[in-house]
C-alpha cells in the first residue's frame, strides 16, 4: 500500500458453469480481474458488485486516494444509505483531512456495526475491508444528527451543511439515539473545546447503534491524527465545505446551494460575510485552520439576507474577522457626512487611506434590501468601526443594534505586542469606544480578554483591570490562556503557573459580572427594542438592542417576533 504505483486487482466471484464445479458453491468461483497499473489513491471505491450467500455485496478495494466514488441521492430525492466502507486498522492518516486539501473519505453510515465474528468475517472483502450489504431500493433515508462547538461562524457553517444534507434527502434529527450518522463541527480556540469534542465522539460511539461521526471544522483542519484515531470516527474533514462533508458521509456531491435559506438552531439568523483572517495573533490557531481573509460578494449576501428575513427578525453578521470585510476587494467609500470626525490616532493602520473598510457599505446595502430586519455585528475590532458603521449605529438604531463586541485581549501594550496585535494600543482602543459611548444612549459593549498570557506580569494584569474598570463594558468573555500547539504562543517563554492564570481570570470575571449588573440596573424600567431569541419552560427570552435578555411568560406574548419591551 505504501508504493507510489501498484497494480490494481479487484477480487470477486465469477460465474462458472463447469461440470466439475461443486454445486455447494452455487456455480460461482473466486476470481481476480487484472487491471492496468494506475496511480495510487488514498481511499476506497466500489470495485465490483457480486453475489455471495444469497445476497449482493460490494467488494471494495482500498487504495490510497483523496476522494471516493460513493453513491448519491435517488432521483426522487430520498437519500441513499451508502454501502459501508471501513478500514480495519485505525491509523491516524486513514481519513485525516486538511484545510484546502481533499479529505480522505470513508463511505457508509452502517459500517463497523456490531455483529457476530462469523458475520464480520463474511463481510470482509478485498484487501481486508469490511463491506456491508448493498442498499435496497426501499431503504429509508439517512438520519443525521448535528452538534456544534465554538463561535457563531461555526454555528453558521453547521447550518449550511445541515441544509445541504436536507437537500440530499437526509432526515435531520435532534436525538443522537435516532441517528445513523453524526456530524460534529469542531473548535480549536481552547484545549477545553477539543477535550469536549473527544468526549462527545466517544459517547456517540458507545451508543447501542455505534453511531459513526464525521468531524469537520477548525480542530479537524489541524488534526494530527488524534481525532481520526477516535473510535467510530468515520472521516475528518478540515473546514466546512458542504460538498466535502457530504462526500465524507457517503453522499454524492451535486451543486450545493450557497444561500442559507433559514437558520434552524436559533430564533435569530446568522449571516457569515467572510471567512479567514490575514492577521497572525500568536495565541490563535483559528487563522491557521481557516486561512486568509475571503469576503463574499454583496449581491450574494443581499440574496441570503432576503431569504433569512422571511424567518428571522434579527440577523447577526458573523465571520472570523468581519471588520476586514471587503479589504480583499479593495474599496474605500470615504468619510461619511454628518458624523463627527474620529479623534486623531484612531485610524486603523491596515485600512485604506481614510481608515475605511467596506463593511459599512455592505451594511447599507443590507439595510436597504431588508429594512424590516434588525442587524447586529457579532465581533469587531474597536478601531475597525469606521464612520459609516458609526453613523448607522447612531442614526439607525432600528436597523443596526447598538451593540459592539470588541476584543481587547489585554490592557497592556507590552502584552498586546507579544500577542501580535499590532493595529491598536490600549489608548486607541479606549479612545474609540469612549467616542462611541458618548453618542449612544444605550450601548451594549462586550470584550474578549485573555488572562495569564505568557510573560504577563502583575503590572500587566493590573493595567488590564484598570482599563476594563474605566470603560463602559456591559459584559466580558474571559479566557484563561490555553496553549494551542499550532499557535506561536506555545513557543513563547515565561509560561505562567496554572494557579496564577486562574486567579487572574477570576478577578476579571468578577469585574465583568459587576459591570453587567450595573448596566442592567441603569436600564431597568426603560423601554427597549426586543426580538424573540428563545422559548422554553413557559417563558419567552427577548433580546434588546444592547444585548440584554428580558423574560416574559409565553401566555403574555401576542406572537410577534419583534416588539417594544420594558427592561426588568
Amino acid at each position: 500500500m505504501g508504493a507510489e504505483r501498484q497494480p490494481a486487482a479487484r477480487q470477486g466471484r465469477r460465474s462458472d458453469d463447469r461440470r466439475d464445479r461443486s454445486p455447494t458453491d452455487g456455480g460461482w468461483r473466486p476470481a481476480v480481474c487484472a487491471q492496468p497499473e494506475r496511480a495510487a489513491r488514498r481511499c476506497g471505491g466500489v470495485a465490483l458488485l457480486v453475489r455471495r450467500g444469497g445476497r449482493r455485496v460490494r467488494h471494495v478495494e482500498l487504495v490510497g486516494g483523496r476522494r471516493g466514488r460513493l453513491p448519491g441521492a435517488d432521483p426522487v430525492r430520498r437519500a441513499r444509505r451508502p454501502d459501508a466502507l471501513r478500514l480495519r486498522d485505525h491509523r491516524p492518516d486513514r481519513v485525516c483531512g486538511r484545510s484546502g486539501d481533499g479529505a480522505g473519505l470513508l463511505g457508509g453510515a452502517r459500517a463497523a456495526r456490531p455483529g457476530t465474528g462469523a458475520a464480520r468475517a463474511e463481510r470482509r472483502g478485498a484487501q481486508g475491508a469490511r463491506v456491508d450489504r448493498a442498499r435496497r431500493h426501499d431503504d429509508p433515508a439517512v438520519n443525521v444528527y448535528f452538534h456544534t462547538f465554538g463561535c457563531k461562524a461555526n454555528q453558521y457553517d453547521t447550518e449550511v451543511v445541515r441544509q445541504a444534507f436536507a437537500d440530499q434527502g437526509a432526515v435531520l434529527v435532534d436525538d443522537p439515539a435516532a441517528a445513523d450518522l453524526a456530524v460534529v463541527n469542531s473548535c480549536t480556540v481552547t484545549h477545553e473545546s477539543e477535550t469536549k469534542l473527544r468526549r462527545l465522539v466517544r459517547r456517540l460511539g458507545r451508543q447501542e447503534r455505534r453511531l459513526e461521526t464525521v468531524v469537520m471544522g477548525c480542530a479537524a483542519a489541524l488534526d494530527d491524527g488524534t481525532i481520526a484515531a477516535l473510535p467510530a470516527v468515520r472521516a475528518v474533514v478540515g473546514g466546512a465545505d458542504p460538498a466535502r462533508v457530504l462526500r465524507a458521509a457517503g453522499f454524492g456531491a451535486p451543486r450545493v446551494d450557497p444561500v442559507l435559506r433559514r437558520f434552524h438552531a436559533s430564533a435569530r439568523g446568522w449571516l457569515k460575510i467572510q471567512d479567514g483572517c490575514d492577521e497572525h495573533c500568536t495565541f490563535c490557531a483559528t487563522t491557521i485552520a481557516r486561512g486568509r481573509n475571503r469576503s463574499r460578494a454583496i449581491p450574494e449576501l443581499v440574496a441570503e439576507a432576503k431569504a433569512l428575513a422571511g424567518h428571522h427578525a434579527e440577523i447577526v453578521l458573523t465571520g472570523v474577522h468581519i471588520g476586514t470585510y471587503g479589504r480583499d476587494r479593495a474599496t474605500d467609500p470615504g468619510r461619511e457626512p454628518g458624523v463627527d470626525p474620529e479623534p486623531p490616532g484612531l485610524v486603523d493602520p491596515r485600512a485604506g487611506a481614510r481608515g475605511q473598510s467596506s463593511l459599512g457599505e455592505l451594511l447599507e446595502a443590507l439595510i436597504a434590501a431588508v429594512p424590516q430586519v434588525r442587524f447586529r455585528l457579532s465581533s469587531i475590532e474597536a478601531t475597525e468601526v469606521d464612520d459609516t458603521i458609526a453613523r448607522l449605529l447612531i442614526a439607525a438604531p432600528r436597523n443596526l443594534a447598538a451593540h459592539l463586541h470588541a476584543p481587547l485581549q489585554s490592557g497592556s501594550n507590552r502584552v498586546l505586542k507579544r500577542m501580535g496585535r499590532h493595529w491598536y494600543t490600549a489608548e486607541s482602543y479606549r479612545a474609540r469606544l469612549e467616542w462611541l459611548a458618548e453618542r449612544l444612549a444605550a450601548l451594549g459593549l462586550g470584550a474578549d480578554i485573555i488572562a495569564g498570557f505568557p510573560g504577563e506580569t502583575a503590572a500587566d494584569h493590573h493595567a488590564t483591570v484598570a482599563l476594563v474598570a474605566a470603560l463602559p463594558f456591559t459584559y466580558l468573555h474571559v479566557f484563561p490562556f490555553s496553549v494551542r500547539p499550532d499557535a506561536a504562543a506555545a513557543r513563547l517563554g515565561e509560561q505562567l503557573a496554572p494557579g496564577v492564570v486562574r486567579d487572574r481570570a477570576r478577578d476579571l470575571r468578577a469585574l465583568g459580572d459587576a459591570k453587567a449588573r450595573a448596566h442592567r440596573g441603569r436600564r431597568c424600567g426603560q423601554r427597549a427594542d426586543g426580538v424573540v431569541s428563545g422559548r422554553g419552560a413557559g417563558r419567552l427570552e427577548v433580546l434588546t438592542e444592547d444585548y440584554l435578555s428580558v423574560y416574559l411568560p409565553v401566555a403574555d406574548w401576542d406572537g410577534r417576533p419583534r416588539f417594544d419591551i420594558t427592561v426588568s
